[in-house]
């Protein structure tokens, strides 16, 4: 197998790290946590390494980067680390996905619960409540109605 550049590295973290939203942090999130930390670095910088456009960070900018996304600095130069790391992240990935699509399925039954538990006129009222908000939210997503 073919080494793995720096960019490809830190695109995979990037691509597997994701906040708690399941998006993918910015160079500029990264960034700002990073200098949270006291260590300066720019998104600029960032993306240069993402694009490899720069592939010669110093120790401390890599520390950093390995800090913000939980893994071994050794992550960036053995790839037998980045292999087991990248495996471990996209586990922990996969579970937080399945975790995400549990905890709404408990919203959805907290709310039919809650709506059985109501007068014949409130769930008609809930109902249409629901309704209206339904349709907004398509129409931001742009599905129509």
């Amino acid at each position: 197998m073919a080494e793995r550049s720096l960019a490809d590295k830190l695109n995979q973290l990037f691509a597997l790290h994701t906040s708690r939203s399941g998006q993918e942090y910015s160079n500029e999130q990264v960034a700002v946590a990073i200098a949270d930390t006291g260590v300066t670095i720019s998104q600029s910088y960032i993306w240069q390494l993402r694009k490899a456009k720069k592939d010669n960070p110093t120790f401390k900018h890599l520390q950093a980067l390995a800090g913000f996304f939980g893994v071994p600095v050794s992550y960036f130069f053995d790839d037998t680390v980045t292999d087991r790391v990248n495996e471990q992240l996209e586990r922990l990935r996969s579970e937080q996905v399945r975790l995400n699509e549990l905890t709404k399925g408990s919203e959805a039954q907290l709310m039919a619960m809650r709506a059985g538990e109501l007068s014949p006129d409130r769930r008609r009222l809930v109902m249409e409540l629901l309704d209206v908000v339904y349709r907004q939210e398509k129409a931001e997503r742009g599905e129509g109605t």
